[in-house]
């Protein structure tokens, strides 16, 4: 019989909080054997079967409509997915995996503090050096329509799949958009961030896939709801 898939953080820190998120609410759900195995149990939920995969993949899964229910964070899922509210519902945010997307520059850009002095200092830069002054991230999308939407000009996207911070130092950008919690690893290289530039307050949600076949487990999603306290979702 089909169940109704939970995509869940295959490891880590946010496989364990959402464990416990689910436990505290009386749904229980464990690994099933090693480590190296993606297969998990459910028990408090009737209908539910668990599925480990890791937090990038779950926005796509779910777009695809090939799990239910994910738990991710909401900067990958806007990441991910163009028009994502067509494609997800946010039923919960849940409180941990808290990440803000931010954008900073070195610290010795002594007159750069907000988005307007950003604005001006990628024009003066692009004419002192005939290219736009780019920025690394891996958050194209989020960073994309959000300086638009602010007005800056003259700026150009790099690609940083990881240690972002040191894309500055090794001469391959000029600033970073990146997801913060504490800020230490920014002071640690020696950059600042904009006073006005937090892009998306991020944490980990449980989503819905609109795109699900939710044909018969109507009734599984509904007593689930009810079990973590929530509205059952219209998909």
């Amino acid at each position: 019989m089909s169940t109704i898939k939970l995509g869940v953080p295959s490891k880590g820190r946010l496989m364990e909080k959402t464990f416990e998120w689910f436990g505290a609410r009386g749904v229980t759900l464990r690994r099933s054997g090693s480590e190296r195995e993606y297969a998990g149990a459910v028990e408090g939920a009737e209908g539910v079967s668990l599925v480990l995969l890791s937090a990038g993949e779950i926005p796509r899964e779910l777009a695809a409509g090939r799990i239910h229910l994910g738990v991710t964070g909401s900067d990958l899922v806007q990441e991910k997915l163009a028009d994502w509210e067509s494609q997800v519902a946010s039923l919960a945010p849940m409180g941990f995996g808290h990440a803000d997307l931010i954008i900073a520059v070195p610290d010795c850009w002594a007159d750069v503090d907000c988005l307007e002095d950003l604005d001006a200092a990628a024009h003066q830069f692009r004419a002192a050096h005939g290219f736009r002054l780019r920025i690394a991230t891996k958050y194209h999308r989020l960073v994309r329509e959000f300086l638009t939407q602010q007005g800056v000009a003259d700026w150009q996207l790099v690609d940083s799949q990881g240690a972002t911070e040191g894309t500055i130092a090794n001469l391959t950008a000029e600033a970073i958009a990146d997801i913060t919690s504490s800020g230490e690893t920014l002071r640690a290289n020696h950059l600042k961030i904009l006073s006005d530039a937090l892009i998306h307050q991020s944490q980990a949600t449980l989503f819905a896939a609109r795109a699900a076949d939710w044909s018969g487990h109507e009734t599984h999603l509904a007593a689930l709801a009810q079990q973590l306290g929530l509205d059952a979702p219209a998909l």
